[in-house]
């Protein structure tokens, strides 16, 4: 059954979660820090307090960038580093930090919840060799049940959208959703997904769409890996710009956290398997 008759489903009472991930899904040269941890992490917002997060981060994008609005500009954290393609204007230092004190001012502002899940492979891969489960459903059943809790708790329902890769990542990141929503996981039943969730089927959309959640969640995913692993101590973790620190401080009040103690490991971020 999808969503409870009971709980409230008008527009300005639904929630949605966005989808980024950093590192890979595949079992592969897991040695090596680059590739040894995944991470997905999700953003999600009632719909009201989204509609004013994406106005907001429209304004600071035709403040700094010109462009056309049949080609919008797409924030994207390599390119925004890099100072490239529509980014180049923030080669003027004076500007990139005038843009860098806005964008913060922006996501400060927005109310949204912040849920980053890290596996790690190589852990993973030692303790159960080629019994090991798939990276992306591991991640996906701590990060939805952690999302349909919190819809739970407060009686609302949402859905889930995350950016389109390509065919096999596509492919496997959805089965890895459907497969929760219709089965539950090894924590929870599928009822208690159902309960929350509006879609039996992950909602994909390129990053051309100029999705604001998905931008963030961009944004986002690879400073708040590294924060996650700095808090476990992995030695050669990438050391973190300015700018990251930055972010990270004004993300510090978005994690999830428990409802009545405010515990934040666990709920807003999760190491698994946790050494």
């Amino acid at each position: 059954m999808i969503n409870s008759g009971s709980r409230p489903t008008r527009f300005e009472e639904r929630s949605r979660l966005y989808v980024d991930e950093s590192g890979d899904h595949v079992y592969r040269e897991v040695e090596e820090i680059p590739h040894r941890f995944l991470c997905l992490l999700g953003t999600w917002f009632l719909n009201p307090a989204y509609l004013e997060f994406h106005k907001s981060l429209e304004e600071l994008k035709t403040n700094y960038f010109s462009h056309h609005p049949d080609d919008p500009v797409i924030l994207h954290r390599e390119d925004l580093i890099n100072r490239r393609k529509a980014f180049k204007i923030l080669r003027d230092d004076k500007i990139r930090e005038r843009f860098d004190r806005d964008l913060l001012e922006v996501i400060r502002e927005a109310q949204f919840k912040v849920v980053a899940v890290v596996i790690d492979k190589l852990s993973l891969r030692n303790a159960y060799g080629g019994q090991a489960a798939h990276p992306y459903h591991l991640a996906m059943g701590f990060l939805l049940q952690r999302y349909a809790g919190y819809l739970n708790h407060i009686n609302r329902v949402g859905d889930i959208l995350a950016e389109a890769r390509g065919g096999v990542e596509d492919r496997l990141l959805s089965e890895s959703y459907t497969r929760i929503f219709e089965r539950g996981t090894w924590m929870r039943d599928a009822s208690f997904f159902q309960a929350a969730l509006t879609s039996r089927q992950l909602k994909l959309k390129q990053k051309s769409a100029n999705i604001s959640g998905l931008q963030l969640a961009d944004i986002l995913c690879h400073p708040v890996k590294q924060y996650v692993l700095q808090k476990y101590d992995f030695v050669g973790s990438q050391e973190l710009g300015i700018f990251a620190k930055r972010v990270l401080t004004v993300v510090a009040e978005k994690f999830n956290s428990h409802l009545y103690d405010g515990r934040v490991e666990g709920y807003g971020y999760v190491l698994y398997p946790r050494q």
